[in-house]
């Protein structure tokens, strides 16, 4: 169902909002790690870090499709916001066509390049073939994923966040179940381990698009919409384009963190691979709160209403807190118990990997939470150079810390580099957050 969050009480409103978004990303990283804890205890410790090596690459294509996800959903969620129902359809539309397009030749890139990929990054030659053999799949399915996290976007600009839930739901249960069949029964090793993520997504793109369509025909408008308009896509590719290059300059970084953590040999990959999937749901958490806060920030702006955004600023950070608690107690005291999910007994060395690297980062979730949450609004707001400037700079300060610091303390070092660049890229999106704010009360008076 569609929901107007221009009305009611901000901070109940956007927390009723935001609690599916959250269960949503319970069960999308639960059958992430799946993947992970499927394939360490079936199919041993190589193929649990074929799949970790393959992961940072993976990631790139996720970010594209979570980038184009953030870019439609603020731009729909403007035009809903102020009613204005047939720009609406038209970007709805516009997106779908343009990220079928650009999705396939994107699958076209990744079948072609995938071993020169997993040769830049240093994989072990113990596991390139099974590394190889699972990303091939992976981007096999890179059309379903992609439309499936470019309808959950326009789901949520129109309120809905209820409907990707359950869809999620069903899927990432599915995945779970084929896992285990295709690897623990049938002994497909890293190819079950993607054949079910394959499946499982495509049934959910199909559903997904199948339910938007319909909910679509319910919305009438005084004229029929353009079913693809340039100065659309143009509009959205403002949001989404810098969108984009914030998460895939994420996963590149990630990539030459990989490539400096693969040369520490199989055993420091995989416990990296276990950790680093629990250490994503965390920051996945904070993530989807930033996107509800950009719906709710988008919808606001289009109707006029700076001063609900400040409010559910203030929930949000409320609510990223309340949030980050239970992950910081979890990493920090039971790491150990985390990481034996992940791994057989004999894994001595993996499991301390792990262990070290939830230990080093989970008490800065606290930071990164409020950074995200700030990040939503900023993006929300259209404020995309500000956004961008405090992501990078995260970012880079990160990526380069990592090949100083592993220098003197070997894969310490890299877990070390996460704290300052967090702490670095929270300072800079607070300080633009409250610039943007005044700017959004200046121009809302200049306009009364």
């Amino acid at each position: 169902m569609m929901k107007d969050l221009t009305e009611g009480n901000p901070q109940n409103l956007l927390w009723r909002f935001t609690i599916p978004m959250f269960i949503s990303v319970i069960f999308q990283q639960m059958y992430n790690i799946a993947d992970s804890v499927i394939a360490g205890k079936f199919a041993g410790e190589d193929a649990l870090a074929a799949v970790g090596a393959s992961y940072p690459i993976t990631m790139i294509f996720m970010a594209i499709a979570v980038g184009s996800n953030i870019g439609c959903s603020v731009v729909i969620s403007q035009f809903f916001g102020a009613k204005r129902y047939d720009q609406m359809k038209t970007s709805v539309y516009t997106t779908l066509i343009s990220a079928t397009v650009l999705s396939i030749l994107l699958t076209i890139a990744g079948l072609l390049g995938s071993r020169g990929l997993l040769e830049m990054i240093r994989t072990p030659e113990n596991i390139f073939a099974s590394g190889d053999l699972y990303l091939r799949i992976y981007i096999g399915g890179f059309l379903f994923l992609y439309l499936y996290n470019v309808a959950t976007g326009i789901f949520t600009s129109l309120g809905d966040s209820k409907t990707p839930l359950y869809f999620l739901i069903g899927s990432s249960i599915g995945n779970v179940v084929l896992d285990y069949w295709f690897v623990a029964k049938l002994g497909f090793g890293v190819a079950g381990v993607a054949w079910a993520t394959f499946i499982a997504q495509g049934i959910a793109c199909v559903l997904a698009l199948i339910t938007m369509a319909f909910r679509l025909r319910t919305v009438k408008t005084e004229q029929p919409p353009v079913l693809f308009s340039m100065d659309m896509l143009k509009h959205i590719s403002m949001i989404a384009v810098p969108s984009i290059l914030q998460q895939s300059f994420i996963s590149i970084g990630n990539i030459f963190v990989q490539g400096l953590i693969n040369s520490f040999g199989s055993s420091v990959i995989a416990g990296y691979s276990a950790a680093v999937k629990l250490n994503t749901f965390t920051l996945t958490s904070f993530t989807t709160l930033g996107n509800g806060i950009s719906s709710f920030t988008a919808q606001n702006l289009g109707a006029g209403k700076v001063n609900r955004i400040k409010e559910g600023m203030k929930g949000g950070v409320k609510l990223g807190l309340l949030l980050a608690v239970p992950f910081l107690i979890a990493f920090f005291g039971f790491g150990d118990g985390c990481m034996s999910l992940f791994m057989k007994e004999d894994s001595v060395v993996a499991t301390q990997t792990g262990v070290q690297f939830l230990r080093i980062v989970s008490p800065f979730y606290l930071v990164v939470a409020m950074k995200l949450v700030s990040d939503g609004v900023l993006r929300g707001s259209g404020s995309m150079k500000e956004f961008m400037t405090a992501t990078f700079s995260d970012l880079i300060l990160r990526v380069l810390l990592s090949f100083v610091l592993a220098g003197l303390w070997g894969p310490t070092g890299v877990w070390l580099s996460w704290p300052v660049g967090w702490i670095v890229g929270a300072v800079l999106s607070l300080y633009f957050n409250r610039r943007v704010m005044k700017k959004m009360e200046i121009m809302m008076a200049d306009r009364a």
